[in-house]
């Protein structure tokens, strides 16, 4: 199995922070807006560097979107920053009437999503954004596994037209991916080659999956591992392929099952190769307060989860 070195634990958030301050002094287009969260979304730096491209809209995330969407009208590329639960359910309308609908350049950029956002509980969390966003047409929906992924990923999007909902978390993660790597919307990063079981993983899981399948490996199981950056447009080749192959698929996210990767893998198996699926995700349910090794170890979104999914999936071949 290749093997993946952790070069020191970020956040995902500073990855955008550190994608904007680039994008800040390559295109001249770009501009930011911030609902009263600058520290978090780790907007400083645009913000000093570049004081008359940036706006600070305070706690006002719905007239931020329509501002956003105003923006693009004069060509210009906003990108708009808050955590990911006021980013979707708080400004559902707004970003659905004023950005969708009309297919504006806006880059909807959210933070703490996800369990890990943590102690600030269920009313801070959110574990359904990612069904919101995709069944929105025309949004491209976005979830970065790490700090070097998620700086490539916010440069990239600047040079694709039309929304993208970039999703990030709050804690520091491992940092594996290349610093140099090109981010392709759209194109699944194959990680690991396997036989036995696929494991498609998305976020803050994809570390997780890495190390699932080096404890698989230990045991003679064979597990390939895929990097799903991005959520829509789905890859469904580089899915059907793998399943083609190893019979089996495990699916993690951290996100409700609901509405999630998950589904969207179901539904390209269900149409084009039906395969036993087994998923990893939050049940239909709300988060709480914590630690965020607490919470994904409670709602078993870790390595260990993924395990025992694969050698329960592999009996179900």
């Amino acid at each position: 199995m290749k093997k993946y070195i952790d070069t020191g634990k970020k956040d995902t958030r500073s990855g955008f922070g550190a994608g904007l301050t680039e994008l800040g002094k390559t295109n001249a287009n770009v501009v930011a807006l911030c609902a009263d969260l600058i520290g978090s979304l780790k907007m400083d730096e645009f913000k000093k560097n570049h004081p008359e491209r940036f706006f600070q809209v305070g706690i006002a995330e719905a007239n931020m979107m329509g501002l956003a969407a105003g923006m693009t009208i004069g060509g210009k590329i906003p990108f708009t920053g808050t955590f990911a639960n006021f980013s979707t359910g708080r400004v559902y309308d707004q970003i659905r009437q004023s950005i969708a609908y009309s297919h504006k350049n806006v880059k909807i950029c959210a933070s703490h999503a996800g369990l890990t956002l943590g102690e600030d509980g269920a009313t801070h969390q959110i574990l359904e954004d990612i069904g919101l966003m995709k069944m929105l047409p025309g949004m491209t929906v976005i979830n970065t596994c790490d700090y070097n992924q998620t700086k490539a990923a916010t440069m990239a999007i600047a040079d694709h037209h039309g929304p993208v909902y970039l999703r990030f978390g709050r804690p520091k993660v491992a940092n594996f991916t290349a610093e140099d790597q090109k981010f392709e919307i759209g194109k699944a990063v194959m990680l690991n080659e396997g036989t036995n079981v696929t494991i498609v993983a998305t976020g803050h899981l994809v570390w997780e999956a890495l190390l699932a399948a080096e404890a698989l490996e230990e045991q003679g199981i064979s597990a390939e591992v895929i990097n799903i950056h991005t959520i829509k447009p789905l890859d469904a080749k580089a899915i059907l392929d793998s399943v083609k192959k190893t019979g089996c698929i495990v699916t993690a996210e951290e996100h409700n099952h609901l509405g999630g990767l998950g589904e969207s893998v179901a539904r390209v198996l269900a149409q084009q190769y039906p395969t036993p699926q087994e998923f990893i995700a939050t049940n239909d349910t709300f988060g709480e307060s914590g630690t965020p090794a607490q919470l994904m170890e409670k709602y078993g979104l870790n390595a260990d989860a993924i395990e025992a999914a694969a050698k329960k999936v592999i009996a179900r071949k």
